[in-house]
């Protein structure tokens, strides 16, 4: 055999044992020598491309798919005011446009998920609802697959498209405000390892550290306080905080749904809010206003962001390569910070 054939033609050439017959599948059979062959699996990644190409030129399902990768525990579940109001918001969107929506939870995503799910030609575009920790994934598949548009943070040598809102700002605004109502003691609340959620507390140090060194006195403690993204977390790590006696006199919470259950704690604790405690929120669902006392939060308009997000989307299944998008935040001030205003 000559010397001068690459590796990858000698391995095609190569004598393989004769297949036995079996109960498996042709396709399972080969599949292991299929997966060892580094040609095979750029002839399968391309086929992945143009499989995604030709749905951005052809639509054949009028579905668009709508994902949540959950890679790592959150705790977030479907009934989650956030999820509700945002996928409610996308789903009227899209049925507008005469299209239906697929919709998909992928709980601790394996890998090769991403390009299976592209490959299933289930729809002809995707959205997907936060980067969970599969940035790298979609980040693969962001450089071939076009109809594709990510809610969540905007993250450095992204290749796809994203949308969401600026959540350094949003954090460094609601600290901020904490900061001008003379509070110290202030402490931030949630899953940092979230990349929405450690952009926010990003913008909560940034503030903290520009603080006049009068206003703040030694022995400030900015680590953060974790829990998921469920209420029953934080009211668990509220009341365990609490029952240290840990000094709080003020709660930057990453979402609005773990302000409620910090309030519980802190409630439970027989103390008041905001006399004792300022509990500040973030995404403004429909929860903070009917809380009490209401809740101020960091505003990010979700039906703005569904629609900005489907428009996207729609654009670049007609084939043009769109840029990100960050929506604005914007602060909303309630009695939970303030405290009740004369009538």
């Amino acid at each position: 055999m000559p010397d001068s054939l690459s590796p990858g033609i000698l391995a095609l050439l190569t004598p393989r044992p004769r297949l036995q017959p079996s109960g498996k599948s042709l396709r399972a059979q080969f599949l292991p020598a299929m997966n060892a062959n580094p040609f095979l699996r750029k002839a399968q990644s391309l086929t992945t491309q143009n499989r995604a190409a030709d749905a951005a030129k052809h639509p054949r399902t009028r579905t668009i798919g709508l994902v949540l990768p959950m890679g790592y525990e959150t705790g977030q579940r479907m009934t989650d005011s956030f999820l509700l109001e945002m996928i409610g918001h996308v789903t009227e969107e899209i049925t507008s446009r005469g299209y239906d929506l697929l919709f998909s939870k992928i709980a601790s995503p394996r890998k090769g998920w991403l390009d299976q799910l592209v490959q299933s030609g289930r729809f002809d575009g995707l959205l997907m609802l936060g980067q969970s920790d599969q940035h790298g994934a979609i980040n693969e598949l962001g450089g071939s697959y076009l109809p594709m548009v990510v809610w969540g943070e905007r993250l450095p040598a992204q290749s796809y498209c994203s949308i969401g809102v600026d959540n350094v700002y949003g954090g460094r605004m609601a600290t901020e405000h904490l900061l001008g109502l003379g509070r110290r003691h202030i402490r931030f609340l949630g899953p940092v390892n979230v990349p929405e959620v450690d952009s926010r507390y990003r913008g909560y140090l940034q503030a903290m550290a520009q603080a006049p060194l009068t206003m703040l006195q030694a022995g400030i403690v900015t680590d953060p306080i974790a829990c998921s993204f469920t209420h029953d977390s934080a009211y668990e790590a509220i009341h365990e905080a609490l029952r240290r006696g840990e000094r709080i006199d003020a709660l930057f919470c990453a979402s609005d749904v773990i302000a409620g259950g910090a309030r519980m704690a802190i409630v439970e604790s027989r103390l008041r809010v905001p006399d004792d405690i300022a509990l500040m929120g973030f995404d403004d669902v429909a929860l903070a206003q009917n809380m009490s006392p209401p809740l101020s939060t960091i505003k990010q308009d979700l039906s703005i962001a569904a629609v900005a997000m489907v428009d996207l989307l729609f654009r670049r299944m007609a084939g043009e390569e769109t840029p990100s998008s960050v929506i604005p935040a914007r602060l909303m001030v309630r009695e939970s910070t303030v405290g009740a205003r004369p009538v």
